[in-house]
């Protein structure tokens, strides 16, 4: 029986050939809606040094050991795609048709397949070939320049504004509207050509309207939503720990100065010319007590004020422990599958997939019984033993992200 699950994609069939970044964050999200994700993985790894256990980016997928660079290793994922809805791969542009498994050749095999591009700079344009990585994305698209103090350089948000917001994400939202489409009456496949600064560009709609309109500065720490308010934006407490405040609306900023504990002591917050003080202010009251004592002041309120938390104290958050935002499986504290679903829930179902660990089991379920011949490398017909370590990042030389 196929492992799909019962979330809302139970029945999808998707083909992974393995990268590093957004394109297996994109094929997770499949999974844990429901998908049934096979993960091609390339002999000699392709991770950044993380050993496959802990790739949580991995989990509910399934994984068989292919060498594409062989005539048989490609014909094994032709077999696959023939039985797929979709296909992911993070390759530099040219080198999934080099390898023989590009769009033309997918399609021939199976004309309604989704074949789901993941890349950095998109499939043409005079950077198109060359290497990059989520920073170089974000930082030509203006969203990197956004970011930070007005008096330091931009701050680095991680890899989650480019890999996988406007990476990830847009991939899946067009794999889903592909799919859809391919599965009507008149549909067909087509490529997916999801590109980070495509999306990343596209998450700064709202911005570049209000940049038209006269409400945002074309500089950093300047504006409403960029740490320039002093209602909105991180503040250090008595212990070194950081609050965050966001107390846009009058109301709740009153109750926020109220809980605080100014009342008339500081200027009005409409006094634009009067926000480096009113900072000063707040910063000098957030100093006289601890994270923990103020998240006890604004528990409960609509001040619109958080405690900063680290990774590993997220987890412990009431809000979130009551949602169960996130799980332990397999060994592993990680975020549970979203978004929710009243009647077709997703769910964590399998630990991070082994490379070549499920071959067998894909061949059967998959009906795909070349996966179990022996390939050129392996005359002895073994089953490939499950890869300790993750591969060099150098081997990833093509991927996305």
């Amino acid at each position: 029986m196929t492992e799909s699950g019962n979330g809302p994609l139970s029945g999808v069939r998707v083909v992974e050939l393995a990268g590093i970044g957004p394109g297996p964050f994109a094929a997770m999200l499949l999974a844990d809606l429901g998908a049934d994700v096979v993960r091609v993985d390339r002999p000699g790894g392709a991770g950044l040094g993380v050993d496959p256990a802990y790739d949580i980016t991995n989990r509910n997928k399934r994984s068989v050991l292919v060498d594409l660079k062989s005539p048989d290793g490609v014909a094994r994922v032709l077999d696959l795609v023939e039985r797929a809805d979709v296909l992911v791969e993070g390759y530099r542009p040219g080198v999934a048709e080099r390898l023989g498994v590009g769009p033309e050749e997918c399609l021939a095999r199976n004309p309604r397949l989704v074949y789901g591009r993941m890349t950095g700079w998109g499939q043409q344009g005079p950077l198109a070939d060359t290497a990059g990585h989520d920073i170089g994305y974000i930082a030509i698209t203006g969203a990197l320049g956004m970011i930070g103090r007005p008096d330091g350089p931009p701050a680095i948000p991680a890899n989650l504004v480019g890999d996988y917001a406007g990476g990830s994400l847009y991939l899946v939202i067009g794999v889903l509207a592909a799919l859809q489409h391919a599965r009507t009456e008149e549909g067909r496949g087509q490529v997916v050509d999801a590109a980070i600064v495509d999306g990343t560009a596209h998450l700064t709609a709202m911005i570049h309207g209000m940049l038209a309109a006269g409400g945002w500065q074309d500089r950093r720490g300047s504006n409403l939503l960029d740490g320039g308010a002093p209602f909105y934006g991180t503040y250090e407490t008595a212990d070194g720990g950081h609050m965050a405040v966001g107390a846009l609306e009058k109301r709740f900023y009153a109750e926020f100065i109220r809980l605080l504990g100014l009342g008339q002591e500081v200027p009005d917050r409409e006094d634009l010319a009067a926000w480096g003080e009113l900072r000063t202010a707040i910063a000098a009251r957030f100093r006289t007590r601890t994270r923990e004592e103020w998240t006890a002041v604004f528990e409960g309120s609509d001040a619109c004020v958080a405690p900063v938390l680290s990774l590993r104290e997220a987890p412990r958050h009431p809000h979130l422990a009551a949602r169960g935002t996130f799980l332990e499986h397999s060994g592993l504290t990680q975020p549970a599958p979203a978004p929710r679903f009243s009647r077709t829930p997703g769910a964590v179902r399998r630990p991070p997939a082994r490379p070549g660990a499920d071959t067998a089991e894909i061949a059967r379920d998959w009906q795909v019984a070349g996966l179990l011949a022996p390939s050129p490398a392996d005359p002895s017909g073994a089953a490939p033993a499950p890869a300790g370590g993750a591969g060099r990042a150098a081997e990833q030389k093509d991927a996305a992200g």
